[in-house]
Order: structure tokens, then C-alpha cells, then sequence
């Protein structure tokens, strides 16, 4: 019978969920920052949108705290940051993918 630790299963994926609203979070100011840069936002929506950002930064630090995950959500986020690097690494090196592709075949296979 396989036995699952409720509080355990809910702090895993409050962690993942939070984990990914930052990353989402990221990817809104990168283009909010662009939208700036390219004078696409009026001066009202630039400060709707800087509050709407600090609000959501806001929210998002309470959730953490709340739940005691801020370590987590970072050590999350960390990770996927190394699986970002390294993909985008091999997608412009694409000799040192191949390189690694021959020298360890079956790690790729059991990452799989």
C-alpha cells in the first residue's frame, strides 16, 4: 500500500506552483521592461503595471512565508535555472551536445 504524507504532498506542490507563478513572474517584467524601453506604455500604465508587479512580488513573498517554502521555492527555482542554463548552452554549442551525447549515452537514456 503506498502511504502519502498529506502535509508533504501539499508543501511539494505549493512549492512547484509558486515556483512557477515566479518564473512566469520573470518572464511579465522582462517584457513589461521592453514594453518601457520601446515607449509602447503610456505613463498611467507604466504605473499600473510597476504596481501590479510589486503587488504580485508582495503576495508572493507572504505565500512563501506563510507556508515556510521560501527555501524551497529558491532551491526549485535554482534548479530549473541549471536545466534553462544547460539547454540553452547546448542549443548554442550544439558540438558540445553532441560530444556529450557520445561519451554518456545512457545518462540521456535514465534523464529521459
Amino acid at each position: 500500500m503506498l502511504e502519502v504524507d498529506e502535509k508533504s504532498l501539499k508543501h511539494g506542490v505549493l512549492t512547484l506552483v509558486v515556483t512557477l507563478v515566479e518564473v512566469i513572474q520573470e518572464a511579465l517584467e522582462i517584457q513589461a521592461i521592453r514594453r518601457l524601453e520601446g515607449g509602447d506604455l503610456t505613463e498611467e500604465e507604466q504605473n499600473r503595471l510597476g504596481e501590479a508587479l510589486m503587488e504580485l512580488d508582495e503576495a508572493m513573498d507572504e505565500i512563501k512565508a506563510e507556508h515556510g517554502i521560501t527555501a524551497s521555492v529558491t532551491d526549485l527555482h535554482r534548479g530549473l535555472d541549471d536545466v534553462v542554463d544547460e539547454v540553452v548552452d547546448k542549443l548554442i554549442n550544439p558540438a558540445r551536445w553532441a560530444d556529450d551525447a557520445q561519451t554518456s549515452p545512457s545518462e540521456g537514456k535514465s534523464a529521459q
